[in-house]
């Protein structure tokens, strides 16, 4: 499997910067590689810049993915900046599907965009509360 990752800590967040070769069993093992590395190192904020070559994965591969990654991770994020200008009308879908599911992403054609929304994000707010059963900061 062609895949390279590198992970570059910044401030408030991991950056991470995926390249090779599109496969559903390439993104899932730089998925499950990064979710080792961010708890490795206690990191809960991160901006994947995608940038793998070859045909976009079918909408069943982008379901499971997507369903099988948050449940998977469910809690360890409190945001999750996704970019991949080359997702085209798929983004929306699997940014749906993971969302549904209590990951706090969203996804982004841009890293100047992803910034900013992922710096934007309040700690420990977000979808996965409800899916846990903590309770949001503030409440008694």
């Amino acid at each position: 499997m062609d895949l390279r990752i590198e992970y570059e800590d910044r401030q408030a967040y991991l950056k991470v910067t995926v390249a090779g070769t599109n496969s559903r069993e390439a993104v899932m093992a730089y998925f499950a590689d990064l979710r080792e590395e961010c708890l490795r190192r206690h990191r809960s904020r991160v901006l994947i810049e995608e940038r793998l070559d070859g045909p976009r994965l079918d909408v069943m591969d982008v379901f499971t993915i997507a369903s099988e990654g948050s449940i998977n991770a469910l809690g360890e994020f409190d945001a999750i900046a996704y970019v991949d200008s080359r997702m085209g009308s798929m983004a929306e879908f699997a940014e749906t599907v993971a969302v549904n599911r209590g990951m706090p992403v969203a996804i982004f054609n841009n890293v100047d965009d992803a910034e900013r929304w992922l710096l934007e994000q309040k700690p420990g707010v977000g979808q996965q509360d409800i899916f846990i059963g903590q309770p949001k900061k503030g409440d008694s």
